[in-house]
């Protein structure tokens, strides 16, 4: 058995057979009984690491505590293993969270409070998958050959081998599949759909954005609000350590007596240069085959090979940061929002009871309006009918935000002693948010109103289309009230991840040229210059329009689809517009004089 106590030496601690430690070793022992609560939490560490310790090696270890000073309370330290056992259970293995926990030797001195963020930060990644490595180096190799002449269903293509790339992460570090991760990766592969069906770049970087979003909540996981809202951003930071994790495994790989990758890179380089060497030739040889190569083979001109490479190294270093991200994800769920002192039921529930009556006065109104007419209400406050419904649609817009942020604080505050404080809550909220309902109901009106009198545009579509994904929310809180809240967060994000994937497939574009032509086909008025700055996808409802009309409001468009380019870099909105244009081209005699008087005529109407 070794001399050496169980508890490391102090550094003050005295040299090993000093008569200062024989004097301190009989006074601990002497004193052993006074500090029986110190010796228990002795006893329950040391059962921790072996059950079967001897009374002399107890002593020493008692005398080594007495030796440094150790006359301490051990409610602090039981206290800290506490904390470290319930940080433990609060996801997670326990493997995770050793790294976390205080040093059972140093168990006397008080555990130091460790930042919210400790429990948050992902731990080291499991090593590398070769496999892993050649879907990054694949991932790489699509960006590169299909991303240099834009997006369409290129971006779908590069995304696919980034996505094995996580998912054989994920098993090389015992991660299971599990259903909301399946939602959260074949929606994100979904919008990376809209850039292939539509030209319009509004609605595409909006579903790339929202794509990249779903993709790191499926590499994180988790259920609460911190990690719906935090998790997005958590693949940015797995960039650089990302990187820096591929290649070490890379090497690994390449050197020593595991060289298996240079040999198939060596294979490879061989295979590219026979390709490219025979490929020429047979191109010189045939006129069709070398059109069959080129509409193949991207441009791999010497002035693009920069350009080239950058998208080579963005397309591996962000497969890697997402197979670095699905190896070792933060735990956004372990972070923990403090809950706000319960107030007493008059203080709480009075300001929410005066606003729901607001709420109620202001919907009667606009029931009698809706029931009574417009015409006395403009005369009454001398307003024109547009004036009118521009007007109300953005005050009620701000008032839907605001409802759902008094939601949020009344919550956090709300009473909750007992069954009749959780009645009183649900009743109070839920009658808030049906009348929010209606005044979300009353501001698409006026939006549908504004529309009538001075036509669809980008800003008015967005802006109708977030009025009616809030009163979907408020739907979702009303529910969460009735059946638990657990599952809100990600039924939040899932609804605004649908949002968005209609909103690309509808084409807002596509919708807006075909209100303004069926206006104009009522009221004869037309926005000749906002149509002209309109995508590719507006191009079938702007070709119903009579001439020279059509061909004024299409003659930007048709200039600014240019030459057909490669498949993959091409939207079925482009396609679509260039098989319309060729059928029908734009008429010669629309030039720009007749288009500038045409536009000033419309715009007197």
């Amino acid at each position: 058995m070794s001399d050496r106590p169980s508890t490391p030496e102090p550094r003050d601690a005295q040299p090993e057979g000093s008569e200062a430690s024989r004097s301190a070793g009989r006074a601990s022992r002497s004193e052993h009984s006074e500090h029986s609560e110190h010796s228990e939490h002795s006893e329950h560490s040391e059962d921790r690491e072996k059950s079967d310790r001897s009374d002399a090696a107890s002593g020493e270890s008692v005398s080594g505590d007495a030796a440094s000073g150790a006359a301490k309370s051990a409610e602090p330290v039981s206290g800290g293993v506490a904390t470290v056992e319930r940080t433990a259970d609060k996801g997670g293995s326990s493997a995770d969270d050793d790294s976390a926990a205080p040093d059972q030797g140093d168990a006397w001195a008080p555990p130091s409070p460790a930042p919210w963020l400790a429990d948050v930060q992902a731990g080291p990644p499991a090593p590398v998958r070769t496999a892993t490595l050649w879907a990054a180096f694949a991932t790489g190799v699509l960006s590169m050959v299909l991303l240099g002449d834009g997006l369409a269903v290129n971006l779908l293509f590069v995304a696919i081998p980034a996505a094995l790339a996580a998912h054989f992460a994920a098993q090389a570090a015992g991660r299971r599949t599990r259903a909301w991760t399946l939602v959260w990766g074949v929606g994100g592969l979904a919008l990376l759909a809209v850039p292939a069906l539509r030209d319009a770049d509004w609605p595409s970087f909006l579903a790339v954005v929202t794509a990249v979003a779903l993709g790191s909540l499926a590499l994180h996981g988790g259920r609460t609000w911190p990690a719906v809202l935090l998790g997005p951003i958590g693949v940015f930071n797995s960039v650089f350590t990302g990187a820096v994790w591929g290649w070490r495994g890379l090497r690994e790989r390449a050197g020593g007596g595991h060289g298996r990758v240079g040999p198939v890179l060596r294979a490879l380089a061989v295979a590219a240069v026979l390709l490219v060497v025979f490929g020429a030739l047979f191109a010189g040889a045939d006129a069709a085959f070398a059109d069959l190569l080129g509409d193949l083979v991207p441009d791999a001109s010497v002035s693009g090979g920069p350009w080239h490479v950058l998208l080579f190294v963005l397309g591996v270093v962000w497969a890697l940061a997402a197979a670095h991200t699905a190896a070792a994800p933060a735990r956004w769920d372990r972070a923990e929002i403090p809950e706000g002192r319960a107030r007493g039921r008059v203080e709480w529930a009075l300001p929410l009871i005066v606003l729901a009556v607001l709420f109620a006065v202001f919907n009667a109104v606009q029931l009698a309006v809706l029931f009574g007419g417009y015409d006395a209400v403009l005369k009454k406050t001398g307003q024109t009918y547009a004036e009118y419904a521009r007007q109300g649609f953005w005050q009620l817009l701000l008032v839907t935000l605001l409802t759902l942020l008094v939601i949020v604080v009344a919550l956090r505050w709300a009473p909750r002693d007992g069954s009749r404080d959780r009645t009183l809550v649900r009743g109070v909220l839920g009658t808030l948010c049906a009348l929010a309902l209606v005044v979300v109901a009353s501001a698409v009106r006026r939006m549908d109103m504004y529309v009538e009198a001075y036509g669809l545009t980008r800003l008015r579509i967005s802006v109708l289309s977030a009025e009616v994904w809030l009163g979907l929310v408020i739907v979702l809180i009303m529910a969460a009230g009735v059946w638990g809240a657990r599952w809100l967060p990600r039924a939040v994000a899932a609804s605004a991840a649908a949002g968005v994937l209609v909103f690309g497939f509808v084409s807002p574009d596509g919708l807006i040229a075909e209100r303004n032509v069926q206006r104009y086909e009522d009221t004869g008025k037309f926005d000749l210059d906002y149509a002209r700055d309109l995508s590719a996808d507006a191009v079938p409802a702007l070709d119903e329009l009579k001439e020279p009309l059509r061909s004024c409001a299409l003659r930007s468009i048709a200039r600014g689809l240019g030459e057909d380019g490669p498949w993959y870099a091409t939207s079925w909105g482009q396609a679509r517009a260039r098989h319309i244009l060729a059928d029908r081209p734009v008429s010669p005699d629309a030039d720009g004089s007749v288009c500038d008087r045409f536009n000033t005529d419309l715009m007197y109407r």
